[in-house]
């Protein structure tokens, strides 16, 4: 039996894409594994596939500012390879898919070490800092833009393929979302999304701003694991932590989604046609890939940006709300004739059966 093991964590983005190719494997008889850390929100997830074996591990998050506790998690690394390693000497697989996150270092180290083969995604214009660590131990390096071949020194092991979509929206009940929230048709609905880990800024100007919105819109609000507020209980607005197998359904009666934008959420949106407002995370807190995602969105007619740092701004925050809604037909026109097209789940999971398979032949 063939065997795969997944890794990625720390946000639902790390971890999306390996959600939508296990069952894949896994229909295909794979054997299937997933290397992830202690809390993080990748084994709740991963709690919905009971055949995947779950390994957790000692993982350390590496800022790109100074602290003190960067000499704390730095040492946390070398105990998460050496559990790695154990890991993948037990299990033996053919291959190793990585998405990202600072828990897949050691998982991409560990399959190094071992000489199985390392497929390795990134969403963004530019490689995050996980998998720039990553990129001298993988074979192949799958990305959704092709300028992020510029960040890489070794090209010969990128590969553009395009945003991987999965089908996670297919089915989508306008009717079932309109129950879940207990909305109505008839007045339009906002979709605020944070991330799977929140975004405390728009959580705060959200909140701040329900009885305004309200005069016009029904709000759902995804604030993120742990920053749910049960103070706030107005009819017409709907708050959750996370949503899972409901978010289709909460997308489809979506007018306008206010979002993050990293690049799993944004071509997602892109893919559905839903006019967006993208609030990319402030440089201090990334790298920037976000703000540079949003340009490029906002470039080709299918968003609005509001900086982060600018939220606190009444006028302009409530005012892009407004814009975007009452002129939402321009946006989607601009979606819809975008020419966009992506590689699916399907395909991707044969490109990875494909390459372990030709591994293993040469061995």
């Amino acid at each position: 039996m063939s065997r795969i093991i997944f890794t990625g964590g720390g946000s639902a983005g790390h971890v999306t894409l390996n959600l939508a190719l296990i069952p894949i494997f896994l229909d295909k008889g794979w054997d299937v594994c997933y290397i992830g850390s202690y809390t993080g929100i990748e084994r709740e997830l991963l709690e919905k596939f009971p055949k995947v074996k779950y390994y957790p591990i000692q993982t350390g998050k590496l800022r790109r500012y100074f602290s003190w506790q960067n000499f704390l998690d730095a040492l946390k690394i070398p105990v998460g390879i050496l559990q790695a390693v154990r890991i993948v000497i037990k299990e033996k697989p053919d291959i190793i898919f990585s998405k990202g996150g600072f828990v897949s270092f050691p998982v991409v180290v560990a399959g190094f070490v071992r000489k199985v083969p390392v497929l390795m995604h990134e969403s963004d214009v530019t490689p995050g800092l996980a998998n720039k660590m990553s990129l001298r131990f993988v074979s192949k390096f799958f990305t959704t833009f092709e300028d992020t071949e510029k960040y890489v020194r070794d090209k010969e092991k990128v590969e553009c393929i395009g945003p991987v979509m999965s089908n996670r929206f297919e089915g989508a009940d306008k009717t079932r979302g309109f129950e879940f929230c207990r909305f109505t048709p008839e007045k339009p609905v906002l979709l605020f999304m944070g991330g799977s880990l929140g975004a405390k800024s728009l959580n705060h100007v959200v909140r701040r701003h329900i009885p305004t919105l309200l005069k016009k819109y029904q709000i759902i609000h995804l604030c993120g694991k742990g920053q749910e507020d049960p103070s706030y209980t107005a009819s017409g607005y709907k708050q959750f932590e996370y949503i899972d197998k409901e978010l289709k359904d909460l997308m489809a009666i979506s007018d306008v989604v206010i979002s993050r934008a990293g690049s799993n959420a944004i071509f997602e949106l892109l893919s559905l046609s839903k006019p967006m407002i993208l609030v990319p995370l402030p440089t201090g807190s990334s790298r920037g890939e976000q703000m540079l995602n949003a340009k490029s969105f906002q470039a080709k007619g299918y968003a609005e940006i509001i900086p982060d740092e600018k939220l606190a701004d009444d006028y302009l925050f409530l005012g892009t709300i407004d814009n975007v809604y009452e002129n939402r037909d321009k946006y989607i026109e601009a979606m819809k004739n975008s020419g966009f097209k992506a590689i699916n789940n399907i395909d991707l999971a044969e490109k990875i059966s494909d390459f372990a398979q030709k591994k293993s032949i040469d061995k």
